[in-house]
């Protein structure tokens, strides 16, 4: 098996403690280097990393470390140029979820890619759940598909990245961008080759500047920082085929618990899929995953298993993903359909928010 040499770039929430120990552990890949700004941070990382991986304090410091593949997990606002500029320079990119915010910048990332010959990947996990695969391997037995309804409502968790996660200028949205780009990574292969053709929505901001609503999980330093995001969006979308589409994403809301649900409607049966999404430990006691057809539902087997391990499913496939010369410009035309149901969605409150002005 070829080994990888990785370096992951931001070691915030996400770099240290979701990228950083799986690529270590990982035996495709060596981690090399470890990139981030903040001294304090590098610190750290050294005194739980060890002296074999080299930290540095600019992606620019990358250029003189041979890498394979750099796994890019910034703030929201720095993907697009630090993905680019090292998709320039023949790096191939894993980048965190949002791939970018705008479609020109998915205009721009695809000619970098093109340009160095590199290939980009994304890291939205959402697809590589058991419980998720489970509920896409019953999509034949649901016939055509006419009405899909994806929610990730959480009770309190408003995440703070030391103040970027809620500051439109550097995250780009709320939990449309941060929940929501999930939830349409899963909508994606139940609708197939259907494209997006109208998009409506609105959004609110009830809790995102309560400090009681925090991601503890997170343990972010900038907790009750102020916001300017949503904290909940709600999204109706329609396919050029006529399937119709529901997301719902709530960072806080007034449920007990964190709870992540996805039904598929189709013209044969209904497929519908409780669970919990990400790191909380305010959560589901375990997946359950129904097929309901001719009044009849059966509870169908899903494995329930330790949180986290989308992102080990995730890792085990880039090397593949790597090797196979198909794979590039596939996640940037999937990030592509994602934003522009975003770029739909703030449109629409946009529009109606100067009508009611």
């Amino acid at each position: 098996m070829k080994t990888y040499r990785v370096a992951v770039v931001g070691l915030g929430w996400a770099g240290r403690s979701i990228w950083l120990p799986r690529l270590q552990a990982h035996p495709a890949f060596e981690v090399v280097a470890a990139v981030d700004p903040e001294a304090v941070i590098r610190s750290t990382v050294r005194r739980e990393a060890g002296d074999d991986l080299r930290l540095l304090s600019s992606v620019d410091e990358l250029k003189h470390v041979p890498v394979d593949l750099a796994v890019v997990a910034v703030p929201n606002h720095l993907h697009h140029d630090v993905a680019k500029g090292l998709l320039l320079d023949g790096v191939s990119v894993f980048l965190e979820k949002p791939v970018c915010l705008s479609t020109e910048e998915v205009d721009s990332l695809a000619a970098a890619e093109r340009a160095g010959r590199a290939t980009l990947l994304a890291g939205s996990a959402a697809n590589f759940r058991a419980d998720i695969l489970a509920l896409h391997d019953l999509r034949k037995e649901l016939g055509h598909i006419r009405h899909i309804e994806l929610s990730w409502i959480r009770a309190r968790g408003v995440p703070s990245g030391d103040g970027w996660f809620t500051d439109r200028r550097y995250a780009g949205g709320g939990a449309l961008v941060d929940l929501g780009w999930h939830l349409l990574d899963v909508a994606g292969p139940l609708l197939g080759d259907a494209e997006i053709d109208q998009v409506i929505g609105s959004v609110s901001a009830d809790f995102v500047n309560d400090s009681s609503r925090g991601a503890v999980w997170r343990h972010d330093a900038g907790a009750g920082a102020t916001g300017d995001v949503e904290d909940t969006a709600n999204a109706f979308l329609v396919t050029d085929d006529g399937t119709s589409v529901l997301v719902r994403a709530s960072w806080a809301s007034h449920e007990e618990r964190d709870v992540t649900s996805v039904t598929v409607h189709g013209s044969e049966g209904t497929a519908r899929l409780r669970c919990t999404f990400g790191f909380s430990p305010n959560r589901e006691d375990g997946p359950v995953l129904s097929l309901t057809c001719d009044g009849e539902t059966v509870v169908l087997p899903v494995p329930d298993e330790p949180i986290g391990s989308e992102y080990d499913r995730q890792l085990t496939e880039l090397p593949g993903l790597l090797a196979d010369p198909a794979a590039q410009g596939r996640a940037i035309e999937d990030a592509r359909k994602t934003v522009r149901v975003i770029e739909g969605v703030y449109g629409s409150v946009r529009r109606l928010t100067r009508r009611s002005a």
